[in-house]
C-alpha cells in the first residue's frame, strides 16, 4: 500500500495517493485533458487542504527545468516546478535580483504567488506582484499566456490553482544589491505602536518577533541595503543584539540568515533562514492575517487586550508590513497592509481554538487571511474582503467550466 502524502508540517494527510509528476508540458497537457479532477501542488508548505484532492494530485517538481533571463526586459522565466532557492543564485550571479523575497527560499515559486506569499517591507509588494507573465495549463489540456496589462491577469495570478496549473511564470528582476541584517532585542511594545510607521520604515525589510505575553516586543529584524547609513545606538528602546538569533530565540540560529549587520547578497539577507540548511522538521502550525497599515497601531493594541487568551499554544508570532498591488485576490490588494504571522505548536485542537479569538478582535479592521494558512473565518466574512471575488469566480468558470481543479476547499471559501 503506498505511503499516505502529507504537507510539510505533517498535520494534513492528503486523501489521495495518486500523486503525478510529468517533466514535459506535453505529457502535462494530456494528463489534464483526460483527468476528471486533480489539484497542483507545490512545495508542500500550505497548511490547510488547499492543494488537497480526493482525486489525483499534480506535482512539477520532476518538470525540466526552464530559466530565461531577458536583461533588456529585465524579467526572468522559470518553470512551474521552480523554487526560490533554484532561482535566487543563478539570478544573483548574472547581475540580478528580486526585490523582495519571503521567509523562507525553499517554498516553490508558483505556489507562493498563487496564494499570496509576501515577504516584508513598507515599500515592498507581495511576491506575486512581480509576476510579468504566466503560462497555464487550462481544463481542456488547452495553454493560454497571460501577460501584465491583460483584461484577466490581475485575476489570474493569485489564482489558488483554480484556474489551470501553470507551467512556466515570468517576473520582474531588478539590478543584484546587497543587505546588512541587524537584529534589535527587547523593544517595548508601547514603543512599537506609538512609533509604528517610523520602525517599519526604518530598513528595506523590517519584522517584528514576539510572543504575545508581557509588555515587549522580543526582537526586531531590521534588513537595510548596505550602503544605507548605519543606524546608530537603539531602536526607540531596544538594544542592538550581540549575537545572531533564530525567530523563535531559544532555538540554535545555525539555520537563519548572516546577521549582526554584514553584508551579502540580496537572497541570503531578506529571507530569514538559509538556503543550505532545510527548513524545521514542521512541527508547527501557522496561520496569517492582515490588516490595513493605517490601522495598524489600533490593530495590535486590540490583540494585546487579549493576548492572554491566544498565547497559549504561540512558538513565536512576526509583525510584517507589505505594500499594495491590484491582484484581485492579493492579501495586499488595494490597500498597504500589517500582516500578524503565527507560528504554532502542532496541536490543532488548541489552535483551532483560539484563532476565533483573533479573527474576533481584528474584525473591525476588515482582517484579511492567508489563502495557504489555518484560519476559522467563514466564507461569508471571506467575500466580504475582497471587492473582486465574485469576478475572480466568474474567470474560474472561464477557465474551468466544470470545477475540474476545484477541491472541497475552494468549495468552502470561494464557490
Amino acid at each position: 500500500m503506498a505511503e499516505t502524502p502529507r504537507n510539510w508540517a505533517g498535520n494534513i494527510a492528503y486523501a489521495t495517493t495518486d500523486i503525478r509528476m510529468p517533466r514535459h508540458r506535453a505529457e502535462l497537457q494530456d494528463l489534464v485533458k483526460h483527468a476528471g479532477k486533480l489539484r497542483a501542488l507545490g512545495s508542500r508548505h500550505s497548511f490547510n487542504r488547499i492543494a488537497d484532492s480526493d482525486h489525483a494530485i499534480v506535482s512539477l517538481k520532476g518538470f525540466e527545468r526552464l530559466y530565461r533571463l531577458d536583461p533588456a526586459a529585465r524579467t526572468v522565466t522559470v518553470d512551474g516546478g521552480a523554487t526560490y532557492g533554484d532561482l535566487c543564485p543563478r539570478l544573483d550571479a548574472d547581475g540580478f535580483a528580486l526585490a523582495n523575497l519571503a521567509s523562507l527560499p525553499h517554498i516553490s515559486i508558483v505556489g507562493a504567488v498563487a496564494t499570496a506569499t509576501h515577504g516584508s517591507g513598507n515599500l515592498n509588494r507581495n511576491l506575486a506582484a512581480a509576476v510579468a507573465a504566466l503560462e497555464l495549463v487550462t481544463a481542456g489540456g488547452d495553454i493560454v499566456t497571460l501577460r501584465r496589462g491583460d483584461a484577466d491577469f490581475a485575476g489570474a495570478v493569485v489564482g489558488l490553482g483554480a484556474l489551470g496549473i501553470v507551467t512556466a511564470i515570468t517576473l520582474d528582476v531588478v539590478p543584484r544589491f546587497e543587505v546588512r541584517q541587524n537584529v534589535y532585542v527587547d523593544l517595548p511594545f508601547a514603543a512599537y505602536v506609538d512609533n509604528f510607521d517610523a520602525i517599519t520604515g526604518s530598513a528595506y525589510s523590517v519584522s517584528a518577533f514576539t510572543h504575545w505575553r508581557g509588555d515587549s516586543i522580543a526582537h526586531v529584524w531590521l534588513k537595510s541595503l548596505a550602503d544605507a547609513p548605519p543606524r546608530p545606538g537603539e531602536l526607540f528602546g531596544a538594544r542592538p543584539a550581540d549575537r545572531p538569533y533564530h525567530p523563535i530565540e531559544t532555538l540554535d540560529p545555525a539555520p537563519a540568515t548572516e546577521q549582526l549587520g554584514v553584508p551579502g547578497p540580496w537572497y541570503l539577507r531578506l529571507p530569514h533562514f538559509r538556503i543550505e540548511f532545510s527548513p524545521s522538521a514542521g512541527a508547527e502550525l501557522q496561520s496569517e492575517y492582515f490588516v490595513p497599515r493605517r490601522d495598524g497601531p489600533a490593530a495590535l493594541r486590540a490583540l494585546h487586550a487579549v493576548q492572554e487568551r491566544f498565547a497559549a499554544p504561540l512558538m513565536v508570532s512576526e509583525l510584517r508590513t507589505v505594500a499594495a498591488d491590484e491582484l484581485w485576490l492579493s492579501s495586499a490588494q488595494g490597500q498597504d497592509c500589517l500582516a500578524f504571522h503565527f507560528t504554532w505548536q502542532r496541536d490543532w485542537p488548541s489552535v483551532q481554538q483560539v484563532l476565533p479569538v483573533i479573527e474576533q478582535a481584528l474584525a473591525p479592521f476588515a482582517v484579511r487571511p492567508h489563502w495557504g494558512k489555518l484560519f476559522t473565518m467563514h466564507k461569508a466574512d471571506i467575500a466580504a474582503r475582497w471587492p473582486r471575488l465574485e469576478a475572480f469566480r466568474e474567470l474560474a468558470r472561464k477557465y474551468d467550466p466544470e470545477g475540474k481543479f476545484r477541491n472541497a476547499f475552494l468549495t468552502e471559501t470561494i464557490f
